[in-house]
């Protein structure tokens, strides 16, 4: 009877322990991601902008699913779409638009995101925006650098020693 006890304890406080773990776990809604990140992300070394979006998982996602984002697009017209398979390994997801053009400063930009299974359902869909900190007009229409060893741009760093850094010039006033 005395070795019944102390296993009996064991158990007990096993079972105790397992069930202050299940409280401490963060309450997900049936939610498998969050929005964890976003940003428009500026890089003028080769003149081109794009959405960042990134996600965290809350829980594991069935193998061979996809994130599906349509970005809003700052340049007017369709949106911009962009999907990305989900490994289990990765903690994150991240959501990288395809260039952007024209973006206005402190304007939200619309973005649409869902989980999709392997066999086409929607698991779940998130909206949010993002919102850029500047105007487009901040950078130069031209990459500032050409080839793998960044050499500068002739058409940006004329010959002259004139310098063309002027702003797209197709984005509407």
């Amino acid at each position: 009877m005395t070795l019944r006890m102390p296993a009996a304890l064991c158990c007990l406080l096993a079972l105790s322990s397992l069930m202050a773990l299940a409280g401490c776990q963060r309450e997900t809604n049936g939610r498998l991601v969050e929005v964890s990140g976003r940003l428009v992300v500026f890089n003028y070394r080769v003149a081109m902008a794009h959405y960042l979006v990134t996600l965290r998982k809350l829980q594991s996602i069935p193998e061979g699913s996809q994130a599906e984002a349509e970005f809003e697009n700052p340049k007017g017209g369709d949106v911009l779409k962009t999907r990305e398979r989900i490994f289990a390994v990765d903690d994150k997801i991240t959501l990288q638009s395809p260039p952007i053009h024209c973006v206005v400063k402190d304007r939200p930009y619309a973005v649409t995101i869902r989980i999709v299974s392997a066999s086409g359902a929607v698991l779940q869909t998130l909206k949010t925006s993002l919102v850029s900190d500047v105007d487009q007009t901040v950078m130069p229409a031209k990459p500032l650098t050409v080839g793998p060893g960044y050499a500068p741009n002739p058409d940006v760093f004329k010959a002259d020693g004139s310098v063309d850094m002027a702003p797209e010039s197709s984005c509407h006033a």
